[in-house]
Formats: C-alpha cells, structure tokens, sequence
C-alpha cells in the first residue's frame, strides 16, 4: 500500500541516518517497521509486568532453597 506524508528535510534526514538505508522510502519503511516492532514488545511485555501472562517455574523455590543451602556449608566449611 502506498501512502503520502509530508516529512521534514531534517526529520527525513535523521531518519535515513538511523536506518541506514540511503533511499528514502526504504528509510521510512525501516522506521516504521522497527517502531512497530518496540511497540508490539512493549505491550508483549506490558501483559507479563500487569501479570496478565506468567510463567509457573516449577521447582524454583525449592531448588533456590537448596542453593542457598550449600552455598552456606560451602562459605562455614571454608571458614574452619
């Protein structure tokens, strides 16, 4: 689909320079993908934050506790 934006000169510029492409409707295309992109993350990431979404990690704690376990027989058994 094709569209019609009216872009400054240095706003255009900034964005060629940023994209890294040298044509410009390559350029705004980069832009607008990339964009697009962080703003899907954001709202991928908003739902994990608001605890929409969640990940159950079974066996975490239990295998945190032990963890912490040895890691003090380890620090008093190099103390002696």
């Amino acid at each position: 689909m094709k569209v019609s934006v009216d872009i400054s000169d240095s706003e255009l510029k900034e964005i060629r320079f940023f994209t890294g492409e040298k044509k410009k409707g390559l350029a705004i295309r980069k832009m607008v993908a990339d964009s697009l992109m962080l703003w899907r993350r954001a709202a991928l990431a908003q739902k994990f934050i608001s605890g929409e979404w969640g990940v159950k990690l079974n066996g975490y704690e239990a295998g945190k506790a032990r963890e912490r376990l040895a890691a003090g027989k380890h620090a008093k058994a190099r103390r002696k």
